[in-house]
């Protein structure tokens, strides 16, 4: 059979198959999930389309992209991002490959714009008790849930630590040694003293392993009873069940990490240094957490209203009635116009324009002058 006339279906597996050399078990899921929303719209709608010679942008993409929104339940901007990427990697793949594929299929302009969503850390009162609440535990799971809190760690990393992942590197500095994860790639986390004791309470409560077996440094860290590593769902619910002991709502592991990044940029911690720490490829990540919490947003806004009505604020004249009951006339007037060209002058130094100031101060020059002669009335 030729190239021209080759089954739609089958050499878009194939094309998966050779990903999945390269690629995760969960990201070639994704593809197959992708593909397969595809090709049964692609079925459905233009049965007719057998090879990869036939597709064409419109109607068969244009078509397929109207239904990643028009569905019952439309996909979200995220997931339609990610089958956009999908397909258009697979189809380039294959006119690499030599296949018919007519170009370009999949235009920049069909992408949505990416949600921005800001961190969810928890406030620091929850933190508080969530805190207390895990220590109170003293489990295993309450012990990976406060490492995760301490160093800011992920999920997937943590279940992924070995028994020999903390490490001294000289003087007083430890690390955490985070494998590699998501991203592929690997890192040292600072460990302060807090956190160096949760890690060798986690040693304490994990299965015990003996120090001359076969691999005892690299056997994971988090190890049930029945030698089972501990999963992403016994961690997830812990820590529900711990939120709700607590009295707090339901707080996921993911939260625990953007808190300490929250927390971390509170106490002046620089980007780079939290973008490395957090494991993240490009500053933009590291970004968002600059997004302060709505907190924080009204107690800077009440203290710069504060500072605003100080420095604006108009000097309060002394009472007319405190002058006149030491003085009148002529005199009254003199001591009320020095009253005034003090506040003027207190007034000038607290503003910052230029522009008014040199008008204030001309007419301080003109009250000097009209006290002067006053004075000089009241002598006659």
């Amino acid at each position: 059979m030729s190239t021209m006339h080759c089954d739609l279906d089958r050499i878009i597996r194939e094309q998966i198959k050779i990903l999945a050399v390269t690629l995760r078990p969960s990201s070639i899921y994704s593809y197959r999930s992708i593909t397969n929303r595809f090709l049964c719209h692609l079925h459905l709608n233009f049965p007719e389309v057998q090879s990869v010679d036939q597709l064409q942008r419109n109607p068969h993409i244009l078509s397929w992209l109207r239904s990643l929104v028009e569905a019952n339940r439309p996909l979200s901007n995220a997931t339609r991002i990610q089958s956009l990427l999908g397909m258009r990697r697979l189809f380039n793949d294959l006119a690499d490959t030599g296949y018919p594929v007519r170009q370009p299929l999949i235009l920049a302009k069909d992408f949505p714009p990416c949600d921005q969503y800001l961190p969810k850390a928890i406030s620091p009162e929850v933190d508080e008790i969530l805190n207390r609440q895990l220590r109170m535990n003293d489990d295993l799971l309450s012990n990976a849930l406060l490492l995760i809190r301490a160093t800011g760690i992920r999920i997937g990393e943590c279940v992924s630590l070995k028994r020999d992942s903390l490490r001294y590197l000289g003087a007083d500095h430890w690390v955490l040694h985070v494998p590699l994860g998501k991203l592929h790639n690997e890192r040292l986390v600072p460990m302060d003293e807090d956190a160096r004791n949760i890690f060798k309470r986690i040693l304490c409560l994990s299965v015990p392993v003996p120090d001359d077996a076969p691999n005892a440094a690299s056997t994971p860290l988090l190890l049930l009873p029945n030698g089972n590593k501990v999963s992403h769902h016994r961690l997830r619910r812990a820590l529900k069940n711990a939120s709700k002991r607590a009295g707090c709502a339901p707080v996921r592991p993911h939260q625990l990490r953007h808190t300490f990044a929250t927390a971390m940029i509170r106490g002046g911690i620089s980007l780079t240094a939290l973008k490395e720490i957090l494991g993240h490829r490009d500053i933009r990540m590291t970004m968002v957490y600059v997004q302060v919490t709505q907190n924080d947003l009204q107690r800077e806004y009440r203290q710069a209203r504060q500072n605003i009505a100080s420095v604006h604020a108009i000097p309060q004249l002394p009472a007319m009635k405190d002058v006149e009951a030491s003085n009148s006339g002529i005199a009254a007037i003199c001591c009320a116009l020095d009253a005034v060209k003090h506040q003027l002058e207190m007034y000038r130094r607290q503003i910052s324009h230029q522009s008014a100031e040199r008008k204030l101060h001309s007419l301080a020059r003109r009250l000097a002058k009209l006290r002067t002669a006053l004075s000089a009335f009241q002598g006659t």
